[in-house]
């Protein structure tokens, strides 16, 4: 397994307190993807069920069709879809050539089954995007 492949992992806040053992089974367990400039990797509304770390290029991010931020090597996106299988909450387009590691919820599942770490650092980053979404007015009181 590549140590870049491995540090691009660590640096996701959902992976960072796994040991280098657990974090190699996830950077194994992770397929790369490739996708042209232009190309949309998830579309506000529909369903997904992939989770991706980017690893080279860059990517804009729309809600509503405003974009709310860019995104590049080491950010992240999909974590929803990891768990539920919901709308994607945002489009998520290619700005230019990007590579991106993916991971579908079928192949995460087993991993945090296996791994309470995991599964407390997946609570605690989809608790943050909830409590980012409410701030920005995107959602109600609770």
């Amino acid at each position: 397994m590549d140590d870049n492949r491995i540090d691009l992992v660590r640096n996701v806040p959902l992976f960072s307190g796994l040991d280098r053992r657990d974090l190699r089974d996830v950077a194994s367990t992770m397929k790369e993807r490739r996708f042209a400039a232009g190309h949309v990797l998830a579309t506000e509304g529909q369903s997904g069920v992939g989770f991706f770390v980017i690893e080279e290029g860059e990517a804009k991010v729309e809600v509503g069709g405003r974009e709310v931020t860019r995104l590049g090597p080491g950010d992240y996106f999909g974590e929803i879809a990891l768990i539920a299988d919901t709308p994607r909450t945002a489009t998520v387009t290619a700005e230019t050539p990007l590579v991106a590691l993916g991971l579908t919820s079928w192949e995460f599942r087993p991993i945090v089954e296996s791994n309470a770490t995991i599964a407390w650092k997946l609570l605690e980053a989809l608790a943050k995007k909830f409590h980012d979404a409410e701030q920005r007015g995107a959602v109600g009181p609770q």
